[in-house]
Order: structure tokens, then sequence, then C-alpha cells
């Protein structure tokens, strides 16, 4: 070979590692994307209309989806059919996918209303029917959702968002319905322990940044009915090498934080977040955003009506 081409080849040679080297040091490019969360609401006439009025704030924003984390509607009133087909068509009036979970006010309470008291596993039947057969979400543009049919609580739904698996866990407060029926709460309680670990298990297989679950209780309450699946939230959070949100309700209280402490050793799990949405008679919404990148993943929440009153501003003139 003549000495033009070994320096020719040395320099493709260079080049070459030139660009290995970037690829392999060049982070990977970020993504951004948002979901709204809420839930304990409307429990009233008067909330009704406000329900209304946050799914049409909702529409108005670029949402993957959004997130009703159950109770929706007061623990006395009457749990009908009526009804639970009245917030299913106000549920389809989200434009964006809509996921919701059940809360105890739903089913677990129906026994106490005021009027017409129900069994509590008929009509959490009667969710399952008119809100969880299809393997999608509810709203106007659903995504593809699976569902944990299989042991008979289609309810415990999964799927992803840019590499972000999220689920949504039966759990209803304020103590996973043990007190009253605590084989029923045992049962069902075995199923959302499977579902929640095969939720961790799809984000470490695939080395996904975040894990995002959600259920209407709020698990902190120090209520016995959760201390299994604090437990299990805390082993598994502690395998996996990424961030964990849980979105609840319940306790109706806004809260941001990090509460999970490990039952074995007393302290706390860093990579596992809190997220409480507001309750009746506070009437609000939570706009999540979901940076991922570089195989990290971060949230942040801003209420909605900010969101909503920053969106109607008047735009500077040019």
């Amino acid at each position: 070979m003549s000495v033009r081409g070994i320096i020719r080849g040395k320099v493709r040679a260079m080049l070459s590692a030139i660009a290995v080297a970037a690829a392999i040091s060049t982070p990977a490019p970020a993504a951004q994307f948002a979901f709204a969360a809420f839930g304990d609401t409307p429990y009233n006439a008067d909330e009704e209309p406000q329900l209304i009025a946050m799914i049409a704030e909702m529409n108005h924003e670029a949402l993957a989806f959004s997130l009703h984390v159950g109770d929706f509607k007061d623990a006395r009133a009457e749990c009908s059919d009526a009804l639970f087909l009245q917030r299913r068509e106000w549920f389809a009036l989200s434009q964006h996918a809509f996921f919701y979970t059940p809360g105890d006010n739903e089913w677990v309470d129906c026994r106490r209303a005021r009027w017409a008291p129900r069994d509590p596993l008929e009509r959490l039947a009667k969710l399952r029917e008119l809100f969880f057969t299809r393997d999608s979400s509810l709203g106007q543009r659903p995504l593809h959702a699976d569902r944990q049919s299989a042991r008979g609580y289609p309810e415990n739904m999964r799927w992803l968002v840019e590499d972000v698996v999220f689920a949504t866990l039966n759990i209803p407060g304020p103590d996973n319905h043990h007190s009253a029926m605590p084989e029923e709460s045992r049962r069902r309680t075995r199923a959302v322990l499977d579902w929640m670990r095969e939720a961790f298990g799809v984000a470490r297989e695939r080395r996904l940044p975040a894990v995002v679950l959600a259920t209407q209780a709020d698990l902190w309450t120090g209520n016995a009915g959760f201390a299994e699946i604090l437990k299990t939230l805390s082993a598994e959070a502690q395998r996996y090498d990424g961030e964990v949100l849980v979105v609840h309700g319940d306790t109706h209280w806004f809260r941001f934080d990090k509460p999970l402490v490990d039952p074995a050793s007393g302290r706390k799990v860093e990579n596992v977040t809190r997220l409480e949405v507001y309750g009746s008679p506070f009437v609000n919404w939570v706009h999540v955003t979901v940076g991922t990148g570089n195989g990290r993943a971060k949230f942040s929440v801003v209420r909605g009506s900010e969101v909503a009153a920053k969106r109607a501003q008047p735009r500077p003139a040019p």
C-alpha cells in the first residue's frame, strides 16, 4: 500500500473512532409529556358543573391523558346505574385518553347509602361492566391498555407513554375494605401486588426510567389494610433503578412529597414520590409533567387552575 493509502486509512479510522466516541458521550434526546390527575369529585350537585368545567380546561391542554383516581360521588349518595352512566358520559367529554380507577365511594360504601343501599361486590361488578370492558382507556382518543382480566380484576390497567410505565391499582380507602370484608380484601390485594410487581418487572426488563402507580387510597394513613402493599412497594422500588410516582386521592389534601419508609430498615425510599390530588370541597386538577432523558426521569406538578389561568392571559402585542 502506498504512503498516501496508509494515511488515508488512518484518517478514516480516526474519523470512525471520533464518531463512535461522540455517539457514546452524547446524552440521549430528552422527552417530555404531561398528564392530568384529579379525583374525589364530584360529591354534590354544586360540584357536578365544576367537573365538566375541569374537563373542558384539560381539553385545552396538550396532555397524554387524564386520570381520575376514584370517588366520583359522595359516600352516602345512591349507587345507582343511572349515576354510574352519567359519570361515564361526563368522562367521555374528555378529548384526551381518560383513565379511571374505582374509589370506595362507588362500591365499598354503597352498603351505607342514604337510600337504596346496595351490595358492594354487586356494585363493583357493575363498575367493571360499564367502565372496564375494553383494552383501552375511556375518552375520545383512547390509549391501548393491558388489563388484569384473567385474574378477574379488569380495573387494574397498565399502559406506556414515552417509555414510562403507568398502572392503576384497585385499592380503596379508608382501609382497603379490610375491616368490612377481610377475605375479599386479601384476594384483591394479592392480585394488586402481582400487578404492581409486573409493572416494575416491565420497567426493569426494558430499562425504562419511571413507573407511575395510581390508586384511590392514601396508603400512608397507618391503616393495617395497607401494610403489605407498602412493604411490596418499598421492596420493588429499591430493586428498581428509576423514579416512582404514586398518585392517589382519599384524604382530600394536595401533597407532593416522599413519605415512603422501608419497613425493615426505617430508611426513606428516596426514589418514590407521592402525589395526592385535590378533593371535595376543593375542586381542582393537577398538571403533571414527566421529563425523561439519558435514562432518568423527573416529575413536576402545577395546579390545573394555574395552568388554565396562564393560558387565558392575553399575549403581548408583537
